[in-house]
């Protein structure tokens, strides 16, 4: 059975790109474009593993990791967020839950998505969901 992968990001550009990196490495990919969408997916889903922009329309990402995290039938999923925001907010988002952070500027899409892939492989190895 494949890992599940649930990507949630505003930009149809990242979304697309991203989400044929990920199925390209293995994963079953489901996307979702907003806070909402994303929540209700993880909810209905329960994917392996989540990657949240933190720059949502409807519901923000905060939010979203917050919702996710306070309810007991999600809050074992590792999240980890990918975002423009700076570094400076790891540790913040690490208390809040997050497995890991990496922040878009380094996703190096011309180069397939090296950093991505491997982060998603290391969270899914340390949860002991990584069965691709």
């Amino acid at each position: 059975m494949k890992t599940n992968v649930l990507l949630v990001d505003d930009s149809k550009l990242l979304r697309a790109a991203n989400s044929h990196l990920l199925a390209k490495a293995g994963y079953e990919v489901s996307v979702a474009s907003d806070g909402e969408e994303g929540l209700r997916l993880a909810c209905e889903n329960h994917p392996d593993l989540i990657l949240l922009d933190m720059l949502l329309p409807k519901m923000a990402g905060q939010d979203v990791l917050r919702a996710l995290k306070a309810n007991p039938d999600t809050a074992k999923i590792p999240v980890v967020v990918v975002t423009g925001l700076s570094q400076k907010n790891e540790e913040k988002l690490r208390k809040e839950g997050a497995a890991a952070f990496l922040e878009k500027s380094v996703l190096e899409l011309d180069k397939q998505g090296t950093s991505l892939i491997q982060l998603v492989g290391t969270v899914l190895r340390e949860s002991g969901e990584g069965n691709t």
